[in-house]
């Protein structure tokens, strides 16, 4: 199954399988057990059913490496709009959102990290004003100091915004070390790019050791950790290294994505842990479910057999 992955990734650009996966049932199938839908209504409902079995959430609107300062402001608009709605129907409380920098204008030549950081006060600004916060996305290690810098800046009015790193990389448990401040969210995943051994691990193991070390660090210290995760070890070792350091529940979260592993969130929810569930959707979400298919080996054949029956 792993030499199927990269062609699964190569269709992720093909238009034509696009709309021939979003037209037939059992892809169609597919597409909505991980991402519910295009709208900011689609992605609210969903909002709604997780926090009727004691679910949070965090909103991705889909997009990233935005050229164009109209899209950028597309992009701000939606998170708008999914906020007004999650405040319209009582939603805040247990809902967020997760925005990407490059989404909201980064990577535009010359002027990117001034309006990225514009873009993320008026969703920062919106959500304060719903009752709620933002989490910003970490991407590729080519900007995560960009990232840092406009976070510190955002800190400054809106210290409620939440961080993002990346176990993987080699910088990430210092990154830790920084942010492991009273008041500060922090969400510690492995990471999802591409990176080159310079600056990140390469071999399965030396992550897991990586998150492990990153986990300690924000679990010894005085912020809010974020443990996003599925590997049922690495939730073993969060839960034990929470009761090590004397970690109440609701002191710290778990976080995993819509659709993976739904039973484990609502077991650890069960249990009394605070389990977050982060929620991507929109008109990009082709890309995502591709990367999501091809990460999960089990799902590939199904997949694909879905193309070649059409039922």
């Amino acid at each position: 199954m792993s030499l199927l992955r990269q062609p699964i990734l190569l269709l992720a650009r093909s238009e034509k399988v696009k709309n021939l996966v979003s037209t037939m049932p059992v892809s169609s199938g597919i597409v909505t057990s991980y991402v519910p839908g295009e709208t900011a209504e689609s992605a609210v409902d969903a909002t709604a059913r997780l926090a009727d079995d004691g679910l949070r959430v965090t909103l991705d609107f889909l997009g990233e490496d935005t050229l164009d300062v109209e899209q950028a402001e597309k992009t701000v608009a939606a998170y708008l709009e999914v906020l007004q709605e999650l405040s319209t129907r009582g939603l805040t409380r247990g809902a967020e959102v997760s925005v990407k920098l490059s989404a909201i204008g980064q990577a535009l030549p010359e002027v990117g990290d001034k309006v990225a950081l514009e873009n993320a006060r008026t969703i920062c600004r919106a959500a304060r004003n719903s009752g709620t916060t933002v989490t910003l996305d970490m991407e590729d290690h080519t900007t995560t100091d960009r990232t840092l810098a406009t976070l510190r800046e955002l800190r400054k009015d809106f210290p409620e915004t939440g961080a993002v790193l990346q176990a993987y990389l080699h910088r990430t448990e210092a990154d830790c070390r920084a942010l492991a401040y009273e008041g500060s969210r922090v969400r510690l995943c492995k990471g999802a790019y591409s990176e080159p051994e310079t600056v990140a691990f390469q071999d399965r193991l030396d992550v897991d050791k990586s998150y492990v070390r990153c986990l300690k660090v924000l679990l010894a210290g005085q912020g809010y950790p974020m443990i996003a995760t599925h590997d049922p070890r690495m939730v073993e070792i969060a839960s034990s290294l929470a009761s090590r350091y004397g970690r109440a529940q609701g002191s710290y979260e778990f976080q995993m994505l819509y659709g993976i592993r739904p039973e484990e969130q609502k077991r650890l929810a069960d249990a009394g842990e605070t389990v977050r569930v982060y929620i991507p959707y929109g008109l990009e979400w082709y890309g995502y479910l591709m990367r999501r298919l091809a990460e999960r080996p089990q799902n590939l054949s199904f997949f694909l057999k879905s193309l070649i029956s059409k039922k």
